[in-house]
C-alpha cells in the first residue's frame, strides 16, 4: 500500500555549509488518499521535509542526502523535479517565488502550457474557479494582496492535476474567510476528486477541522504520525516543540489540571466538541445553572466606529477624509481606502483586522510617510505626511515590515541596529545599540547575521532596529504570521516591550487570537472604510459585522458564544476561569434546590 504514496526512509539531509544535519533518521509514509498535518517548531525541519517529496531535495537544493525517498514507487534520486512535478505539487510558505507571470490566468496557464498539455487554457480556468479567482483572471499580479497571490499560486499547481499537494502554511497570509475558503477548496479536492492533501501548518484549530492525520517533526526526524484527535490530545509533545494546541483542547486541560479531572477518555479538539464537554459546566438548562445571553452577543454592537473621545489620550495621528489607490493597466485606478477618517491616541493597543485588500498594509504605509493619500490629510504629530519626507518622519513612526528579512542590511544584528542609527546622524549610537538589545534580551543574537535567523528572532531583531531610534508610534505588520507558540510568545512579550518605550502601537494581523488578548481597540476596514471600531469584546462580539466582513471570532469566543457567557469571552484563561465559576456556581444552585426539595418534603410530611 506505501509504494502507491510518498515513503521516507531513515533519510539524512545537511544543508552545504551546515554544522548539523536538517534531517536526522526521517521516515515516514504519506498514504495515498489521505489528508495530512505536518507539524513543528521554527526550525525543526518540517519544510525541508517535504521539499524531499518532490525532488527539491536533492535536485535543486544540493547538500549531503542519505536514505531512500519514493513517490509511487519511484525514486527521487532517480527521476527529476519536472516528471515529479506531475505527481507532486508544492505550493512554496515565501511562495510569490513561484509566480512567474505578469497576470493571474498567464501565471496559472504556464506550467500546463510548457507541458505541452493541450487544455491548458480549460485547466487554468477551473483551477481559478476552484480557489474562488475567476474574476481576476486578467489582473497583473502585482495588483493582487498576499492572500490573493497565495490563491495563485495554489491555482497554479492545481492546473497541472498533481496526485499529491504540498502547501506549505496554507492560512499563513490570509484572512480567516480565505483562509477557511482554501481548505474547504483542499476537502472538495480531497473527498471529490481523491487528491492526497499535505499541508504544513502551525494553526491547530484548522488541522482539528479538516486533517486526517499529523506528523509531528521535531529536531530533524518524524517524532510520531497520529490520528488527529490523538495527535492533538499529545499535549506534552506539543507544547514541548512549541507547537500552540487548539483553544478549545487548551482550555480542556487547563480545567482538567484546575478540578483535578476532565469528564470524557479525551480532550476536544474542535468548538462542537467543546461545546458538548463544557455544556454540562455551564448548565444553561432548565434546572438551573448560568443564565444564557442571546446567541452571537448582539448587545455588544462595533459597528458604531465613533470612539469616546473623553477617555482618549493625546491625539497622535489623524486621517482626515482619506482616500488612496493603485493604477491599473485596464482599470485605470483601484480605489483602496475612500473617504476614511480616524484618530490614533497616546497609550491605544490598536488592532487593524479586515479581508485581504481590505487595505490594512496601505493604511500602515499612509501613517509612514511612505505614501501619500490621494485625497484628505494625514497628520502624525501634528505634521503633515505631504509636506515631511519619510525619513523624518521615520524618527517618531517606525515600521516594522511583514517580511522582517527586508530590514537586514549588515552581517550582524548589532551593525543593523547601528547602520539605522548612523543614516539618522544619531548621537550615542554605540550606547543606544547596546541598550536597546539588553532591553529586547538580543544579546545572544547580536553577532549573528540578521538574515540567516529563525522568523521569530528576526522579528525580535527587526523591532531592536526600530526601537532604537526612540520613536512615539510603532506599526506592525502581521507580526505573529507563521511562527511557533515560542516565537508568538516572544513577539507579544516584545509587544509588551515597546508599549514602555513608545506612546502608541498598531499592529495589522490576522490572527485574531493576538487581538482579541492584546488589543484595547480593534479596527475593522471593509471595502475602503472603517465599519467597526471598538473594544475586542464588541467587535468579536458583533457576529453580524464579522460575517459581513469576512472575519471570524477566535475559537475561544465562539465556545463562550455557544455556551451561553454573558459577555465574550477573549482568552482561554478567561475561559478557565468562567467554567471553573460556573461549576462553583452551579454546585451551590444544586445543593440549595436540594435543601429546598427536603425542606418542602419534611414540611409537607409534617402537615400530613
Amino acid at each position: 500500500m506505501g509504494a502507491d504514496g510518498i515513503q521516507l526512509r531513515d533519510v539524512t539531509f545537511r544543508y552545504p555549509g551546515g554544522d548539523e544535519p536538517v534531517l536526522t533518521g526521517a521516515s515516514l509514509t504519506i498514504e495515498p488518499g489521505t489528508f495530512t498535518a505536518i507539524v513543528g517548531g521554527n526550525g525543526s525541519g518540517k519544510t525541508t521535509l517535504c521539499k524531499t517529496f518532490n525532488g527539491l531535495i536533492p535536485h535543486f537544493f544540493d547538500g549531503s542526502l542519505t536514505g531512500t525517498i519514493s513517490v509511487c514507487g519511484t525514486s527521487t534520486r532517480e527521476s527529476n523535479v519536472a516528471a515529479l512535478s506531475r505527481s507532486v505539487g508544492y505550493v512554496f510558505q515565501d511562495f510569490e517565488n513561484q509566480l512567474v507571470q505578469e497576470t493571474v490566468r498567464d501565471d496559472v496557464e504556464f506550467a500546463p502550457l510548457n507541458y505541452g498539455l493541450d487544455d491548458y487554457a480549460a485547466r487554468a480556468t477551473e483551477a481559478l474557479e476552484a480557489v474562488g479567482l475567476a474574476h481576476l483572471d486578467d489582473r497583473f499580479i502585482w495588483e493582487l494582496s498576499g492572500g490573493q497571490q497565495h490563491l495563485v499560486a495554489l491555482a497554479g499547481v492545481l492546473a497541472m492535476d498533481p496526485t499529491f499537494i504540498v502547501i506549505d502554511e496554507p492560512a499563513a497570509q490570509l484572512d480567516p474567510q480565505h483562509a477557511r475558503q482554501t481548505y474547504e477548496t483542499l476537502r472538495r479536492l480531497h473527498e471529490q476528486q481523491g487528491k492526497t492533501i499535505v499541508v504544513i501548518e502551525h494553526h491547530t484549530e484548522f488541522v482539528a477541522d479538516y486533517c486526517e492525520d499529523i506528523v509531528l517533526v521535531s529536531d530533524g526526524t518524524v517524532a510520531w504520525k497520529e490520528p488527529v484527535a490523538v495527535g492533538l490530545n499529545r499535549l506534552d509533545d506539543l507544547l514541548a516543540n512549541d507547537i500552540h494546541p487548539p483553544q478549545v483542547t487548551s482550555i480542556a486541560h487547563e480545567i482538567g489540571e484546575v478540578a483535578g479531572s476532565f469528564d470524557g477518555n479525551r480532550y476536544p479538539v474542535t468548538v462542537d466538541e467543546g461545546v458538548r464537554a463544557f455544556d454540562a459546566a455551564f448548565e444553561r438548562r432548565a434546572d438551573g445553572g448560568a443564565e444564557p445571553m442571546a446567541s452571537g452577543g448582539r448587545s455588544h454592537r462595533a459597528t458604531d466606529h465613533c470612539r469616546d473621545s473623553s477617555r482618549a489620550g493625546d491625539p497622535l495621528v489623524m486621517l482626515d477624509g482619506v482616500a488612496h489607490g493603485y493604477p491599473t493597466l485596464r482599470e485605470g485606478y483601484t480605489t483602496v481606502l475612500e473617504d476614511l477618517s480616524v484618530t490614533l491616541h497616546a497609550d491605544d493597543r490598536v488592532a487593524l483586522v479586515g479581508a485581504n485588500g481590505a487595505g490594512k498594509s496601505t493604511l500602515l504605509r499612509l501613517i509612514t510617510g511612505i505614501e501619500s493619500p490621494d485625497e484628505g490629510r494625514v497628520t502624525v504629530l501634528g505634521r503633515d505626511t505631504n509636506e515631511a519626507r519619510p525619513e523624518e518622519l521615520a524618527d517618531d513612526t517606525v515600521y516594522i515590515h511583514q517580511n522582517p528579512e527586508e530590514m537586514f542590511v549588515e552581517d550582524t544584528v548589532r551593525k543593523d541596529v547601528a547602520y539605522y542609527l548612523e543614516s539618522r546622524g544619531a548621537p550615542d549610537v554605540d550606547q543606544r545599540v547596546d541598550d536597546v538589545i539588553e532591553y529586547l534580551d538580543l544579546a545572544a543574537l547580536a553577532d549573528r547575521d540578521g538574515r540567516l535567523l529563525s522568523l521569530g528572532q528576526q522579528r525580535r531583531a527587526s523591532l531592536a532596529i526600530g526601537l532604537a531610534t526612540d520613536p512615539t508610534v510603532v506599526l506592525l505588520d502581521e507580526p505573529t504570521g507563521s511562527l511557533d507558540l515560542q516565537s508568538r510568545r516572544e513577539v507579544t512579550a516584545m509587544l509588551e516591550k515597546a508599549e514602555s518605550r513608545v506612546e502608541t502601537v498598531v499592529v495589522a494581523s490576522h490572527d485574531l487570537q493576538l487581538v482579541a488578548a492584546w488589543a484595547d481597540r480593534v479596527i475593522v476596514l471593509d471595502e475602503g472604510g472603517i465599519v467597526g471600531d471598538g473594544p475586542p469584546g464588541a467587535v468579536f462580539g458583533d457576529t453580524e459585522l464579522l460575517a459581513s466582513t469576512g472575519l471570524r471570532q477566535p475559537q475561544v469566543v465562539e465556545l463562550g458564544d455557544r455556551l451561553g457567557a454573558t459577555r465574550p469571552v477573549l482568552t482561554s484563561d478567561e475561559m478557565v476561569r468562567l467554567v471553573g465559576h460556573e461549576r462553583n456556581s452551579n454546585s451551590r444552585h444544586r445543593r440549595d434546590e436540594r435543601a429546598v426539595r427536603t425542606e418542602r418534603r419534611s414540611t409537607h410530611g409534617d402537615d400530613t
